[in-house]
């Protein structure tokens, strides 16, 4: 799975340089446009000083998810939020969702090109991950939505494989406007499973981000609320 250099300034930091410098000239009165070089200078030095490489991703438990990703075709996704999903008193997995760039709001089940990748800190059976996804679907879908898409779900089901810790599965739906596009599971940078289901993809990413997510909580973190 590509990603973009961790070098690369985020959209999001040279947003909030241009906010810091119009709030600076804000409290002094002074006009953004007619602001000292050395203000403006000093704002994007501090900028500079905080986007780092280690600034421009985040680590959760070690894990670490940069802050922007590319696609096969070469669309950047922006990272919405990261978070941590634990089961009963265990830490299950880590996640971070990324949305399509020029979309910076969260839109998880829109005909919008996305991503949610999973890294996990244990051994789950490819059966068990088949259960728990029918039933995450099915607990987002009406009964006519879910019989609709249940052909192509079993398919997705028959697709995946046993993770160890250490291995991440990111779900994808890269648009082509429209309502086409493809949904895509990818294992370690393997591509598992393809379909151009948008349906199925809204399914799918409702297991993490619908309304009856499988952790409020996890759910709340992946749209950086």
């Amino acid at each position: 799975m590509p990603i973009s250099p961790l070098y690369r300034l985020s959209v999001s930091a040279v947003r909030g340089a241009a906010c810091s410098l119009n709030a600076i000239c804000h409290a002094v009165s002074l006009p953004v446009a007619s602001a000292p070089r050395w203000l403006a200078a000093g704002v994007m030095g501090a900028l500079l000083a905080t986007t780092s490489p280690a600034a421009l991703a985040v680590e959760i438990k070690g894990v670490t998810f940069a802050d922007q990703v590319t696609t096969q075709s070469g669309q950047p996704l922006m990272l919405i939020g990261s978070g941590l999903f634990t089961y009963l008193l265990w830490d299950a997995y880590v996640g971070a969702y990324y949305q399509d760039a020029r979309r910076p709001r969260p839109a998880p089940l829109k005909d919008v090109s996305r991503r949610l990748v999973l890294e996990y800190f244990h051994a789950i059976d490819a059966e068990d991950f088949a259960k728990a996804t029918t039933k995450g679907v099915r607990k987002n879908l009406s009964a006519a939505d879910f019989a609709a898409i249940e052909p192509e779900l079993a398919r997705f089901n028959r697709a995946y494989q046993d993770v160890v810790p250490g291995d991440r599965y990111a779900l994808q739906w890269l648009s082509a406007g429209g309502g086409s596009g493809t949904l895509s599971l990818v294992l370690n940078g393997q591509v598992n499973f393809e379909s151009d289901s948008l349906a199925l993809a809204n399914g799918l990413f409702a297991i993490w981000l619908g309304d009856e997510p499988a952790q409020q909580d996890f759910r709340t973190q992946l749209l950086g609320q």
